[in-house]
Formats: structure tokens, C-alpha cells, sequence
């Protein structure tokens, strides 16, 4: 019995696989990946920034709108890459150019950007979105891994552009070849713009199925989203417990404590008795969800001018968590001088519940959840 010849690029006629088809597709994943990358690069520099580059306190909500198109745009990159991967996989059966030749090794470099870039955006992507799971099985840091696959991909990507520049150029307009839309339904059944159509609807969709989780409009569809507004302690949702954290709670000799020019402690209290503001900032966190609240406290300011520091001070936040990336943290000078920034004692009109933070915690605005510390101790004025 003759076995059939393996199949080859021609074995795969649709035009459904038309570079002007991987074209129009990759302009679209283009542009979630350029918005997933820059928004992404603001989140990173947002929890480590480095000295010339200094992160502003406002707008107040910049944060919750640069993580949440983030996680949007990373979300809907899925869709988008496994389409763009369709259009082409019949390349995977074309013959290797022999003999070597310029256009050999050009081939070979394109082939080996694409294994890079491809491996790398499918290991981005999936622990992107475990990471809004908040489940992590792996040994490696999440942030650091993910913030350096960034690079390869835009390197990557840079490498596969240019070696495939002509044949953009050439399919980048409608008119750049006339192409017909289908083949016979019962080989296809899907045309070119059928195939648009549902590329777009797919990614609208899980982009609309997710969004909800930072867009509260959205919260009743949200059904792809980890978390929902307005569920939680204080209709506000929590990503890292009391108990998870190791807290369990304060006795009658707790202190809050500031260490600066002049040393001040206050029992609970005398906090509450110190003249209070209000602010109404969101939590947002790195995941992509974000939601408003109503915070009470003392402004940060005021206490640091009570111990003598001027208000642009750069502060050390002191938590009590036991462990963890985030039991101290940074103010820089203009996040503590904001008036805006509060050591919170309140949420929603009650008294922090202790998955909240309470007793007191640190809300600013502009700032990544993870930094927006809670059961918080201790304030020390470091220059």
C-alpha cells in the first residue's frame, strides 16, 4: 500500500492563509501587543522606579487605567495570536532553501525569530493570566520574568518585521493583489471576511467578558474576570488576607509609631482624634482589577509635619505583615506631600475591616495595590 506524500505548503490552498490575510491579522496583534507593552513597562516602573524616571501622583486613576488596558489588551492578544498562528502554520510544511544562499539564511533567521517570538509571547500570555489567578507554580519571580520576556519579544519581533518588511509592504493595502475571497464553500466555508469577522468578535468578546473586572458597567458580564466589583469586605474586593499575611489583629498596646526628626507614637485612638480627610481613590491592583472607594485618615503630610520632616519627604512605609515582597515600601517626596494620600483608618464610611488593613493603612493615589500597604505600623522618614 503506497503511503501518501507528506504535505507541503501547497497541500494548504485557502486563501484564508494569504499573507494579506496574516497581514490585517497581525496589524491587530500588533497594536494589543504595543499597548500591552507599554502599559506594562508604566507597571513595572510604577513598583521599582528608578531615580530618573519619577512616577507622578496624578492623574489619581492613571494606574487603574494603564493596568486595566494591560491586562485588557494582553487578554485579548490571545485570540488574536492563535489566529495569526492559523493564517500561517502551513509555512511549518514548506521545503528548507538548499543550497545555502543570502535567501537561506534570511529564511533561517525569520524561522528562528518566530520560534523565539512565538514561545515567548505563549509563555507571557499564559503566566500573565495566571498571574491575575493569583496562582503561582513556578520558582521564578513573576514580575522580573515577565517584565525581561517583554524584551525578548519586542526583539524578537523587531528581527521577524524586518525580515519579512517586503512581503508587509506588499499586502499591508487591499489593493495590493487581487485575491479571491473564498474557495467553494465545501472546502472552506468561511470566507476572508468571514474569518475578519469572527477574529474580531472572538477578541471583543473575551475583552468584554474580562473588562468587567476594572469597568464596574461591565461587572454583570465579567464572567472570564477573577475578581468582581463590590464583592469582598466593605464591597471592595481583597487579593491578600489578614491570615495569608499573618496578622491577626492589635491588643491595647499597640502603637503607630513615626520615626523622624522628632519621634512620635499614637495609640488607635489618638489617631482617630487627629483632624481627619477624606479622599476617594481606587484600589488597583497589578492583576487588572480596580475598583473606588471612599478612604478616612490622617493626611500622610500632616504627620510627617508633626514630626518636624518637611512634607516632600521620601517615607518607608512599615507593615506589620509577616514576610512577603511588600511588608515595607516607598512613598517618594511627591506621593507623601499629595494631599490626596492618607494613612486610612476608614473605608466606606466604617472602620477598616482587617483584611482591609486595619487598623490604619497607606492609600495614594496613582499607585499599584501592591504598594498601597495595609496594617501599617511604623512611618520612617529616610531622607
Amino acid at each position: 500500500m503506497k503511503l501518501p506524500a507528506p504535505p507541503t505548503e501547497k497541500s494548504f490552498p485557502s486563501p484564508l492563509h494569504h499573507p494579506r490575510v496574516a497581514t490585517v491579522i497581525g496589524r491587530w496583534l500588533a497594536v494589543a501587543v504595543t499597548i500591552c507593552f507599554l502599559t506594562g513597562l508604566y507597571s513595572h516602573f510604577a513598583q521599582d522606579t528608578p531615580s530618573w524616571l519619577p512616577i507622578p501622583s496624578r492623574p489619581a486613576s492613571l494606574y487603574r487605567v494603564t493596568q486595566g488596558l494591560h491586562v485588557l489588551s494582553g487578554t485579548v492578544a490571545v485570540p488574536l495570536l492563535l489566529a495569526k498562528l492559523w493564517t500561517v502554520y502551513p509555512k511549518l510544511f514548506a521545503k528548507p532553501p538548499w543550497p545555502p544562499s543570502r535567501k537561506a539564511l534570511a529564511t533561517m533567521l525569520e524561522r528562528a525569530s518566530i520560534l523565539v517570538l512565538v514561545s515567548a509571547m505563549a509563555l507571557e500570555l499564559f503566566i500573565g493570566f495566571i498571574n491575575t489567578l493569583q496562582w503561582y507554580p513556578w520558582p521564578f519571580p513573576f514580575r522580573q520574568t515577565h517584565y525581561a520576556l517583554a524584551w525578548i519579544i519586542v526583539g524578537a519581533l523587531l528581527v521577524h518585521l524586518a525580515v519579512k518588511l517586503p512581503l508587509i509592504r506588499a499586502n499591508w493595502r487591499r489593493t495590493a493583489e487581487k485575491v479571491p475571497d473564498s474557495l467553494p464553500p465545501a472546502i472552506t466555508g468561511l470566507t476572508r471576511r468571514g474569518l475578519f469577522r469572527t477574529v474580531a468578535g472572538a477578541a471583543t468578546l473575551v475583552g468584554i467578558t474580562s473588562v468587567g473586572q476594572s469597568v464596574p458597567a461591565f461587572g454583570p458580564v465579567a464572567v472570564l474576570a477573577p475578581r468582581k466589583p463590590n464583592i469582598g469586605p466593605q464591597g471592595l474586593p481583597v487579593n491578600r488576607t489578614a491570615e495569608a499575611a499573618g496578622v491577626t489583629g492589635i491588643d491595647e498596646n499597640w502603637r503607630f509609631m513615626i520615626t523622624g526628626p522628632q519621634q512620635l507614637s499614637y495609640a488607635l485612638d489618638e489617631l482617630r482624634a487627629l483632624p481627619q480627610s477624606r479622599s476617594e481613590l481606587p484600589i488597583a491592583c497589578v492583576e487588572g482589577w480596580s475598583q473606588g472607594a471612599r478612604w478616612e485618615g490622617i493626611r500622610i503630610r500632616d504627620l510627617l509635619e508633626l514630626s518636624g520632616a518637611p512634607a516632600h519627604s521620601r517615607v518607608r512605609v512599615v507593615s506589620m505583615e509577616k514576610g512577603g515582597f511588600y511588608a515595607t515600601s516607598e512613598l517618594p517626596p511627591d506621593f507623601a506631600a499629595d494631599p490626596l494620600t492618607l494613612l486610612a483608618l476608614r473605608l466606606n464610611g466604617g472602620e477598616l475591616a482587617l483584611d482591609h488593613g486595619f487598623p490604619a493603612r497607606v492609600i495614594a493615589p496613582n499607585r499599584p495595590g501592591v504598594l498601597q500597604s495595609k496594617w501599617v505600623h511604623r512611618l520612617e522618614v529616610i531622607s
